[in-house]
């Protein structure tokens, strides 16, 4: 006989650690980005980015494979830091990087160059994974779009 907590509605593990992994992603991507500051241009102005299908396939492709690089850096700078809370490290602002330990920092610069490598081993210029990063924040439609082809890669068997 089942439990009344068995028939309870329970997301399936896959899908909390593919949605675990898309948000993770999303925030290695953010970590990647510049700062950038608001643009006096009304909104109405400035057209949206257009962003393929080809695009969005490498845009994820390239997400996935720095996924583990990042979490290896974030591991290796964590141990440095120990329980200090880890500063925001973003690639193209040497500030956050110069106000890490000169250990972190060499860690910090090796994965941006990796990650770097990867975004244009996978068919995208840095300025094109930036922009796509800063579109899915505000896009709902890309935003999906992006999370379905992470989800298609990853249960999609490498040849």
């Amino acid at each position: 006989m089942k439990k009344i907590s068995d028939l309870v509605y329970r997301p399936s593990r896959r899908r909390i650690l593919c949605q675990s992994l898309f948000f993770g992603v999303i925030a290695t991507a953010g970590v990647i980005c510049n700062t950038f500051s608001s643009s006096s241009k009304a909104d109405a102005q400035t057209p949206p980015p257009i962003v393929n299908n080809t695009e969005i396939n490498n845009y994820a492709q390239a997400v996935l494979a720095m996924e583990p690089a990042r979490q290896n850096a974030f591991e290796e700078i964590k141990k440095l830091i120990g329980n200090g809370e880890i500063p925001k490290i973003v690639c193209n602002d040497s500030n956050s990087i110069n106000g890490l330990p000169k250990k972190a920092q060499n860690i910090a610069v090796n994965y941006c160059t990796r990650a770097q490598k990867i975004v244009e081993d996978n068919g995208l210029t840095f300025d094109q994974f930036n922009k796509i990063t800063i579109e899915l924040q505000n896009n709902n439609i890309l935003k999906r779009q992006v999370y379905n082809t992470l989800l298609r890669l990853q249960k999609t068997p490498e040849p």
